[in-house]
């Protein structure tokens, strides 16, 4: 029998306007996240909240301790008792405690929320998928960035579709909020 989990990954301050690093509509994200993570509060199934921590704020001054950029926006806040996982790589899995989580949880499917599109949702779904995960990412509950290579920039709805098109051509399904909620 299958079981979901949601992960929610980074939905941190530094991602929004005055913020560190900041991303082009994060509050949309947000907020469609915030619809997900009501689905699943509502059917009681697990959740985690992913929050990247800097471990080295020299090399990488965002999400750096103590500051409230590190902080999980309001949005998306965590209950008590939902588990929040730090971590301070690109992959969720990392160095942190969520696959024995999952495991515990008999969790067989994963549904994947949260920022950044090209970086942390990319390298968290195709680890999952390596961990055999079923994986479903919500499209409009992600949120990714203006980006820059050889002298050029490639918009952040460019970078968002690039990335999401990869996943879905074999590690994971891609659905909006709407599709998810409805089905």
């Amino acid at each position: 029998m299958s079981k979901q989990a949601l992960i929610v990954i980074d939905i941190q301050n530094d991602y929004f306007e005055n913020g560190g690093i900041p991303l082009v509509n994060p509050v949309e994200a947000s907020l469609k996240a915030g619809e997900i993570i009501e689905h699943f509060r509502s059917k009681n199934l697990p959740i985690a909240h992913i929050q990247h921590v800097s471990s080295n704020p020299e090399l990488m001054p965002i999400m750096v301790e103590g500051t409230n950029g590190v902080e999980i926006h309001d949005n998306v806040k965590p209950l008590d008792g939902e588990k929040v996982f730090q971590k301070h790589y690109p992959n969720s899995f990392r160095e942190t405690g969520l696959l024995d989580y999952l495991k515990e949880n008999d969790v067989t499917e994963l549904v994947i929320t949260g920022m950044m599109t090209h970086m942390c949702i990319d390298a968290t779904t195709r680890a999952a998928f390596d961990f055999e995960y079923k994986c479903t990412v919500i499209h409009d509950a992600c949120a990714s960035r203006d980006l820059e290579i050889n002298g050029k920039t490639v918009k952040a709805e460019d970078v968002h579709h690039a990335f999401l098109a990869a996943l879905e051509f074999f590690y994971a399904e891609i659905k909006s909020t709407e599709e998810f909620l409805s089905a």
